[in-house]
């Protein structure tokens, strides 16, 4: 019997297949947004069994078991780690249709070699196979990492860490550079309860007393700069859309002051002092050649009732329905008006937006830089084969399919890098396809760069990652 993850797998006619083979299966990863937790890399961790790795903080695989029906002691509570598994395995054959079917077997078949159909049937043998590989030095989280032949792996880090399990991981001589992502949620949210203990705590390590605008951005300038220090190429930002509110330097002041008071101020204040740090930040970021990524239009936290048990990334997220476009236009357009619009990545959450982001960033180009605003991979509740597929038509449309930097993980998960693999396998298996109609000529030596292009060496391009540059100049 055939395989079902098998090598073809996906891959519909014989263009896809050699595009695949020849030109996409074998390119590194670089990949440029996740949520690894550093220090797990750092101490080269092995995972007890395929619950702590698999199951534990994987959102996607809770809804999942909970629109099924499962006990909440079995996703987030005290069953033990083979219950959860057993439950996760109950789940799986009901999730036919969903990526979770497909990721799951990848997963199983590239780490594992198990090509069995997880089902309760078959889950307390691939359990224990699976736990008696992870209990050896070869699944260590860094070995993970390597044997995907993933080359960056970027994370999400607040600008007041300290970095030092990047450091660490700087001076080990690991394969892997693990780069930092400055993610400021706390100095935009300026409505939050905890808003004012964030400031105190940035200018406590900046030795910077906080007491306007201009001595916040020189303390954020501080950050930045030893952000960089370490490698860091990216920011990361999460919104329900961008802020583009027109303001000046005196409304600001007198917004972070009301608040540096203790005093309330107002949704429009808010959204003044929103768009006002987001120009700010766009500014640095632009100074050093970084990449602004902008994940625009979901709505987080919807059920309180389980928020109040499991905490935040409970996987109470949804779509949201936000109105886009006359803001993010207005946010680009100001920096780059003012020469200050850095790299950017756009990813929308909502797919009826696609058209919307696809055109958004083709308004802002940039001499010698291939999609100097790029329509980012699809994302999130979108990163399934349709979701794929839908991001690269309307790119291919709307934009230069041919200058993407191609996929990331955007996960929490050292199982997750199939993820790739599979973004590169649809992706084969469109341009195949367009080949077979005749649609494209049939020149495979100029499609297949195409493909090595958006699999890595466009993001190679795009990020300028000091120590990848630097090994790719010694090679060539």
């Amino acid at each position: 019997m055939k395989k079902f993850i098998h090598d073809d797998f996906l891959l519909e006619t014989d263009y896809a297949k050699e595009l695949y083979h020849n030109y996409a299966e074998s390119q590194p990863i670089i990949d440029f947004h996740c949520h690894l937790p550093v220090n797990e890399i750092a101490d080269n961790k092995n995972f007890a069994n395929m619950t702590r790795i698999w199951i534990e903080g994987d959102h996607y695989k809770w809804r999942a078991m909970r629109a099924l029906g499962i006990e909440e002691k079995y996703i987030t509570g005290d069953a033990t780690d083979e219950e959860k598994f057993l439950k996760w395995a109950e789940t799986v054959p009901y999730t036919l249709r969903n990526p979770l079917y497909h990721w799951t077997h990848m997963e199983l078949s590239r780490y594992f070699g198990v090509d069995k159909i997880l089902s309760p049937k078959t889950a307390s043998e691939i359990y224990g196979i699976c736990n008696e590989k992870l209990n050896t030095s070869d699944f260590s989280t860094q070995q993970l990492l390597e044997r995907m032949h993933v080359k960056v792996v970027c994370t999400t880090d607040d600008p007041l860490d300290n970095l030092s399990d990047h450091a660490k991981l700087g001076d080990s001589g690991f394969s892997t550079d693990v780069l930092p992502t400055f993610r400021p949620d706390g100095l935009i949210d300026i409505e939050k309860d905890d808003f004012l203990d964030y400031l105190k705590r940035l200018s406590e390590i900046t030795d910077i007393e906080i007491t306007d605008f201009e001595s916040l951005k020189e303390a954020i300038g501080v950050r930045v700069d030893f952000f960089h220090t370490h490698g860091c190429r990216l920011s990361d930002h999460g919104l329900t859309h961008a802020f583009g509110e027109s303001f000046t330097p005196d409304q600001i002041n007198g917004i972070l002051r009301l608040r540096l008071d203790g005093k309330s101020i107002s949704k429009i204040e808010v959204t003044k002092y929103k768009s006002a740090i987001m120009h700010t930040l766009g500014e640095f970021y632009a100074n050093k050649n970084w990449v602004m990524q902008l994940h625009l239009g979901p709505i987080r936290d919807t059920n309180q009732a389980v928020l109040s048990k499991i905490g935040i990334n409970a996987g109470v997220d949804s779509i949201g329905d936000y109105q886009q476009a006359e803001q993010l236009a207005s946010f680009l357009n100001h920096l780059n008006s003012n020469d200050s619009l850095p790299k950017t990545i756009l990813y929308n959450s909502n797919p009826s937006d696609n058209e919307v982001f696809a055109t958004m960033a083709g308004n802002f180009t940039g001499e010698g830089i291939k999609s100097k605003v790029q329509f980012g991979a699809a994302w999130w509740f979108l990163d399934q084969k349709d979701g794929i597929e839908d991001q690269l038509n309307v790119l291919s449309n709307m934009g230069l399919l041919s200058c993407s930097v191609g996929m990331l993980t955007d996960s929490r998960s050292f199982l997750s890098f199939p993820r790739h693999e599979y973004y590169r396998r649809v992706l084969c298996n469109m341009l195949g396809n367009d080949l077979k109609a005749g649609l494209l000529p049939n020149d495979m030596e100029w499609i297949g760069q195409i493909v090595k292009d958006i699999t890595y060496n466009n993001a190679k391009a795009f990020f300028q990652f000091p120590s990848v540059m630097k090994n790719e100049s010694v090679k060539t």
